[in-house]
């Protein structure tokens, strides 16, 4: 369904979002504390997180500024999150399993100025790394209790107090700071696994984000009576933009999952009616039921199959429009003897599971199809495929609005590729902003092709629909990449008109000699 309130950026979403349910009694986010789940109004989170961002203000963070968070999924995340984006500053979010090198890093390559982090074992990174990040001034620690030994550490409700202090003498600074909010603002900086080199920063803006959020929620059936359990870390992309982002916008509640052992126990807890999840997870959740039932008595493992194979045929039949009487009689008796036992596992009201961050296999799909859940699929968030139908060359079966598809191609080992481009994919790597920058300034190596491809901001989608990087392209295909970079450079002002042409006869010479 649509958003709840238009919107053309994050703060202007939250802003008005919380405005309008600034009444409401259903929570906007759930949390597990002490054994139960309690709840989070809008206008508590709304407070929380305009505290949160005068907090920072009040230790120096401002407009542009880079902030981390180091936190596994809770309220504090989405306060802190808010909160820096309210300043207009970036948050730069850091997976809480990475190590204390790989976090310092981040931190010297992305010139964070604060962070904020879960507990002592996050905090213990961070301290170790202090002195090697001349950036970063300020340490915020989520955990209440555990308290700072630094002038350079807050407590969150340190923080927060810190705020109110802020607020007594500027009464004016948050509104003014929420009006300089622009569509092209940057939001975040994600960092990218580093498994093809050093992890480099994804820039993402606000109309990458809500370009995603509005096309997504026409697909995704988010409404204000959905709870959605969240798992899967808001530091990756996937999780932020459909499970939290969309999900908010949408006026649905978020519960989070104290872990990810935990998520069978709070499913019975939270009783979601959505879950954002990826294909691995129903592939252990689907293995795991038929190791089951294939260890059980023979006549319950005949009936478990027979009702699936029930659920493939009524599938089949009502795409097609041709339910018979007898088989629809047969799929309220499989729903009452089998699929109805496998949804209370999941809490009873479970509608359908988004899936996402990887392709999900056509049988595993299909499997939950046929025991009446919906498994919808994300690509985050350019195709989505949707009411049990399943492409099989290219998993696409509604584009979603904000991305054109501008080519579909036959590519590497003549695999079917469609590349598309929108307000939806990326700006840049910061990485390479940075490099055109030396590179300008005379301060470092000339950028080599694949570095400079790599600033266009486009992505693709292989028939397994597993992202391609734009230089991989390259070299699959004779395309030329110079009109969209060279617009792309001068657009952001990191070249002239003149240094562009320049560049471009240099790049020409240097692919022609690749060929």
């Amino acid at each position: 369904m649509p958003v709840a309130v238009e919107f053309a950026t994050i703060t202007e979403m939250f802003d008005r979002l919380t405005a309008k349910f600034a009444d409401e009694r259903r929570p906007v986010l759930m949390e597990k504390v002490e054994g139960r789940y309690g709840a989070i109004s809008y206008s508590e989170l709304r407070r929380k997180v305009e505290l949160f961002a005068l907090g920072l203000a009040s230790v120096g963070v401002k407009r542009g500024d880079h902030v981390s968070i180091i936190s596994e999924n809770r309220p504090e995340w989405i306060v802190a999150d808010m909160g820096m984006l309210y300043l207009g500053a970036v948050n730069v979010p850091i997976y809480p399993t990475l190590t204390a090198k790989q976090v310092e890093f981040i931190f010297n390559d992305s010139g964070v100025k604060a962070v904020v982090v879960s507990n002592q074992l996050q905090l213990a990174k961070v301290l170790k790394i202090l002195p090697k990040v001349k950036s970063l001034k300020k340490v915020v620690l989520m955990t209440p209790g555990q308290g700072a030994s630094d002038d350079r550490l807050l407590s969150f409700p340190q923080i927060l107090k810190e705020g109110e202090l802020f607020e007594r003498h500027n009464p004016e600074y948050l509104s003014r700071a929420l009006d300089l909010a622009m569509r092209d603002d940057l939001v975040t900086i994600i960092y990218t696994s580093g498994t093809t080199g050093v992890p480099k920063g994804v820039m993402l803006t606000n109309d990458n984000f809500v370009s995603n959020i509005k096309s997504a929620a026409l697909v995704i059936p988010f409404g204000p009576d959905d709870v959605l359990l969240s798992y899967l870390p808001l530091c990756h992309s996937f999780e932020r933009m459909a499970g939290y982002y969309t999900a908010m916008s949408c006026g649905a509640s978020i519960a989070f999952a104290e872990s990810i052992e935990s998520v069978r126990e709070n499913l019975l807890e939270v009783k979601p009616t959505v879950v954002t999840t990826v294909p691995r997870l129903f592939e252990r959740f689907s293995a795991g039921i038929r190791r089951q039932v294939d260890s059980s008595p023979p006549l319950r493992r005949k009936l478990f199959y027979w009702a699936v194979n029930v659920g493939r045929q009524y599938a089949h039949a009502k795409k097609h429009g041709s339910v018979t009487g007898t088989l629809k009689i047969q799929h309220v008796l499989a729903n009452r003897l089998v699929y109805g036992k496998l949804h209370a596992k999941m809490g009873g009201r479970l509608k359908y599971f988004v899936s996402g961050g990887a392709p999900l296999a056509r049988e595993v799909g299909e499997f939950f199809e046929a025991v009446n859940w919906a498994a919808r699929e994300a690509l985050p968030v350019i195709f989505f495929i949707q009411d049990n139908k399943f492409a099989i060359s290219v998993p696409v079966t509604q584009q979603t609005a904000g991305a054109s598809i501008f080519e579909a191609t036959k590519g590497f080992k003549g695999l079917e590729r469609t590349n598309v481009d929108g307000t939806n994919f990326m700006a840049t790597y910061d990485v390479m902003v940075k490099a055109v920058e030396r590179a300008r300034k005379g301060e470092g190596p000339t950028l080599i092709v694949a570095d400079v491809v790599r600033l266009l901001p486009h992505s693709s989608s292989d028939d397994h629909g597993k992202y391609r990087a734009k230089d991989d392209i390259e070299k699959d295909k004779a395309q030329d990449p110079i009109p969209k970079m060279k617009h792309f450079l001068i657009e952001q002002g990191y070249l002239t008109d003149t240094e562009a042409i320049q560049m471009q006869e240099d790049i020409k010479s240097k692919i022609d000699a690749a060929k």
